[in-house]
């Protein structure tokens, strides 16, 4: 039990450039788990982001995968805590890869730019946060550069959300008026010093916002204004209610700059004191409790070539219920055969270490070529199946046009690998021999073009196809099914499973069908 509860496995969403990658490399550094923090624009291998290890991803200076980092730490009172932290991709176009790792966690960190506020993909990724009610600890970031006023960001998170909102700390001033964060529960005063106007550990210990040495410190117009505005604060808004939050009704939200260090270690203190251990999982035929003795688990991630050198493939399994040793043998779901797991790995961003044992809310690798796959369930009994871990309908297709005709098995190697990740989904038609690969977002293709290029050094472009969107289809009797797939055969392609699926030339064309065979099913989405 005690390993359980001194689990805390969180993910961190934010619309692109909120500085999410920011605020990872210095939970890690806060965290103890690394010594220098590298930006993610910063030249040089040795100061790039550690959680963006993809060639495309250091070029351009954005996250396109999911990365686990483990790191542990001691508190005061609490002792040691585990933290199992997924960086996700903030860019829209890599929705599915975000959703699915959020099914792995038991909370999550938002973070909101101070200036541009609650954004159109922070508000896609708490939506899925909702669906599983995962609490969300709020933090606004960039408070050292210009931007709204503390009220206008804490109403609009209670608003856009529907969330109780609790302020748990407050800055002094933003933009060039930044004199540094107060934490409202502890009465610290958290300073900035140096040229650059970082948190280099300076703090004053006071009685609160009206203590008299504060005049001395900040600046009398700063005070005044955070003296009224802590007052109203605390009338207008619910105390912290920890109940509240991990039942995803209110979010305690933090102020900070990640890049100049400050609000990070409250930040880290929050999720130890206030984020849930691990929860019970969906699944089949009942939730899987931590508390179970035999071990369970589910593949929420394929990953190909972390290690180019050995041409690996690691599926990540979030562990349920159990306590996991090295030698174990699970049985993957839909595979009949136990395998046995010699090696799995500990994450650290690209780095990696022998897992002896592992508790639940743990993310561990499993070195497999093919064997498992996103969705999966592993157990030790397979009497039970998670639920939740959908793909869903590619929005733009295309058709994979090689440069060198000799590579075809090689092409076919690679897309099948990233087909197996979830980057892209493959479909292969009924007529004709040009396989179609399907993504969700523009920016799916390119890392698939530069992956094919620096993973498996073939050479390819991509070509408009005839359809724009694809649904799964099934039908009560079979013989209905058949005569849809009969009469549509030039519009129709299997996935990788064999399943059909139907290619569609517009989403009206989606519509008008369904309308015309009403007992054929369509489905946006699919489960394993």
């Amino acid at each position: 039990m005690n390993h359980i509860s001194d689990r805390r496995t969180f993910a961190i969403i934010s619309h692109p450039d909120a500085g999410k990658t920011t605020l990872t490399e210095k939970l890690l550094l806060f965290g103890g788990a690394i010594h220098l923090a590298g930006e993610v624009k910063a030249r040089g291998a040795a100061r790039r982001a550690r959680s963006d290890w993809m060639k495309i991803e250091q070029q351009r200076g954005i996250s396109v995968t999911s990365s686990v980092m483990t790191f542990e730490r001691q508190f005061d009172g609490i002792g040691g805590v585990t933290f199992n932290l997924l960086d996700t991709p903030g860019h829209e176009d890599f929705s599915e890869d975000t959703y699915r790792t959020l099914t792995a966690v038991d909370s999550a960190v938002m973070v909101i730019d101070v200036a541009k506020g609650i954004e159109s993909q922070t508000r896609k990724l708490f939506e899925v946060c909702r669906l599983r009610n995962v609490p969300i600890i709020t933090f606004v970031n960039k408070v050292d550069r210009e931007g709204r006023e503390v009220f206008a960001i804490l109403d609009e998170v209670a608003e856009m959300l529907q969330l109780d909102v609790t302020p748990m700390t407050w800055p002094m001033g933003t933009g060039s008026d930044f004199e540094g964060i107060f934490d409202l529960a502890t009465n610290r005063l958290l300073l900035p010093e140096g040229p650059s106007r970082e948190f280099q550990g300076k703090v004053i210990q006071t009685t609160g916002v009206d203590d008299p040495q504060l005049d001395a410190i900040i600046s009398a117009r700063n005070l005044a204004k955070v003296r009224e505005e802590v007052e109203l604060a605390q009338v207008g808004y619910p105390e912290f209610d920890a109940e509240a939050y991990r039942r995803g009704d209110m979010t305690p939200v933090y102020f900070g700059s990640a890049l100049k260090e400050f609000g990070v270690d409250s930040l880290i203190e929050a999720l130890a004191a206030f984020a849930p251990p691990p929860r019970a999982q969906p699944a089949e035929p009942a939730a899987v409790e931590p508390t179970r003795d035999e071990v369970t688990g589910f593949v929420f991630k394929v990953q190909a070539n972390m290690d180019p050198n050995h041409r690996d493939r690691i599926a990540f399994m979030r562990l349920c219920s159990g306590t996991f040793k090295r030698g174990m043998k699970l049985t993957p779901t839909g595979h009949g055969k136990p395998i046995a797991i010699h090696s799995p790995i500990l994450f650290f961003a690209q780095q990696r270490e022998l897992a002896d044992e592992a508790y639940p809310g743990d993310i561990i690798g499993i070195p497999n070529h093919g064997t498992l796959r996103v969705g999966d369930t592993l157990s030790e009994r397979a009497d039970v199946r998670f639920t939740g871990l959908p793909n869903f309908a590619p929005e733009i297709l295309r058709r994979v046009a090689l440069k060198d005709p000799t590579k075809t098995k090689q092409l076919r190697k690679a897309l099948d690998d990233m087909a197996e990740e979830g980057v892209t989904q493959v479909f292969y038609p009924e007529i004709g021999s040009n396989w179609i690969i399907g993504v969700v977002g523009q920016l799916q293709l390119e890392v698939l073009l530069s992956r094919l290029d620096a993973e498996y050094k073939v050479a390819a472009g991509l070509e408009m196809a005839p359809f724009e969107t694809a649904r799964w289809v099934s039908a009560d009797d079979p013989a209905d099914l058949k005569a849809f797939t009969d009469l549509n055969r030039s519009a129709m392609a299997k996935d990788r499973d064999g399943n059909p699926v139907f290619l569609a030339k517009s989403a009206w064309e989606v519509g008008y069908i369904a309308d015309r065979y009403a007992k054929v099913k369509f489905a946006a989405t699919r489960e394993r």
